[in-house]
């Protein structure tokens, strides 16, 4: 049975909780492998809308056990909340597992997000400010604190003054702030300890141990292929692997357990925060798109950018990903337009490339050399085959894979759990 991963092939906010929502019934783990509390899925299970920021998406699926792995960073107060929160709901959130290892995020990494974002003035990344990259640089640097540590008050408190030591002369010196205390910064996350504990697993061997008794395992990642932070939109990108590679080291498993790889593609493309997008729309029709898309922040609440679809992003996350299925999502909201442009390819100082330029000046001069497919105006959300869809529908969903080179085996054509049509089994 496979081991799958599904990713976001474009800035994120792809719909990938609705992907993962719809494997749920048949896969038997969900594991986040990166990221934090700054990526949000909505999804929706009949007339029930749940957002979910640092949660799985299989949580909401009976059976499913959903893991949060090694590669994530977790800030302990929002994980419980979003537990208590779908608790209320009469969602079961006993099979959680959390990985040992996962880095915490404290109050003081979201303090420096917050002030090192705001010192940077214009040339702002555009961070949420939950402290998701303070606590992977932190990480990195080994003065990171991870979830194992609430269980052992000695070594918890070293290490909370080995990462303030530097952090309170930056916080004074630099920012004028005030120094944050290593004990009272102890004390709350003591304060979560007994309410974790029972969550926490070496997932890592969980996981192997459930890929080779044949279990069907689903690694979610967060943010989308142009965050990677070695592979995306450098700086700005998130602070840790969201693409294909990502999952290997974020969850413990080695290349070889993995079995596809699906990326999820908007029918058009969206961003949020800073960086370059070169089919961005500024006129009504990205207006359009918005208001119909609902594109608006799960978890920061702000708006998305919104443009055309990207086939030059497309093509990059199928190479960077070694994708073998895409997921498009959204296409009924591209209901109404007479023709609907599709960039093809980039303009940079009057030449023509259909591939990423390497060069990072060169990606933010880039102009968009669309193409115009015709549009539709039929209502798609009750289609369940492909051959229900509009003849203009199926030429751009058909235009769309070739252009993008993967196979489109699923498609979603509104937001129920249930407006999806399969044309290829992901399992």
């Amino acid at each position: 049975m496979p081991a799958l991963v599904l990713l976001g092939a474009q800035w994120g906010d792809e719909g990938k909780g609705k992907a993962t929502d719809l494997l749920g019934g048949s896969v038997d783990y969900v594991v986040r492998y990166q990221g934090g509390n700054n990526a949000g899925h909505t999804v929706v299970v009949g007339d029930q809308k749940y957002a979910l920021h640092l949660l799985p998406s299989g949580i909401l699926s009976p059976g499913c056990t959903p893991v949060i792995g090694n590669g994530v960073v977790v800030d302990p107060s929002v994980l419980l909340s979003e537990l208590s929160g779908l608790q209320e709901r009469g969602v079961d959130t006993s099979k959680l597992l959390v990985s040992g290892n996962a880095h915490l995020i404290t109050s003081y990494h979201a303090t420096l997000d917050k002030t090192t974002e705001r010192f940077l003035g214009k040339r702002r990344i555009g961070t949420t400010g939950r402290g998701i990259g303070p606590s992977y640089a932190d990480k990195i640097n080994r003065v990171g604190i991870r979830v194992q540590d609430l269980f052992d008050e000695s070594i918890l408190m070293q290490k909370i003054e080995a990462a303030l030591d530097f952090k309170n002369q930056v916080l004074a010196k630099l920012y004028n702030r005030r120094a944050i205390s290593a004990q009272q910064v102890a004390e709350e996350l003591l304060g979560y300890a007994e309410q974790l504990k029972g969550y926490v697993a070496d997932t890592t061997l969980i996981l192997n141990d459930a890929i080779d008794e044949g279990k069907v395992v689903l690694f979610e990642g967060g943010q989308g292929t142009l965050l990677d932070v070695d592979h995306g939109t450098y700086p700005f990108v998130t602070s840790s692997n969201p693409t294909a590679g990502g999952a290997c080291t974020g969850a413990g498993v080695g290349p070889t357990r993995i079995s596809r790889v699906i990326g999820i593609l908007k029918a058009y493309t969206t961003r949020v925060g800073a960086g370059p997008f070169p089919t961005e729309l500024f006129d009504d029709d990205g207006e359009a798109l918005r208001r119909i898309g609902g594109e608006f922040g799960v978890t920061t609440g702000r708006n998305r950018r919104c443009g055309w679809f990207d086939a030059v992003i497309a093509r990059y996350a199928t190479r960077v990903n070694g994708l073998t299925d895409f997921f498009l999502t959204k296409l009924d909201v591209l209901t109404g337009w007479e023709q609907i442009p599709v960039c093809v390819a980039y303009e940079i100082e009057g030449e023509r490339t259909t591939e990423l330029p390497y060069n990072q000046s060169d990606f933010h001069h880039a102009k968009p050399v669309y193409e115009y497919l015709p549009g539709w105006s039929e209502d798609i959300t009750k289609a369940k085959t492909f051959a229900d869809l509009p003849k203009n529908a199926q030429a751009y969903v058909k235009a769309l894979e070739e252009m993008s080179g993967a196979p489109i085996s699923a498609i979603g054509v509104g937001p129920g759990r249930d407006e999806t049509i399969q044309i290829n089994s992901f399992l």
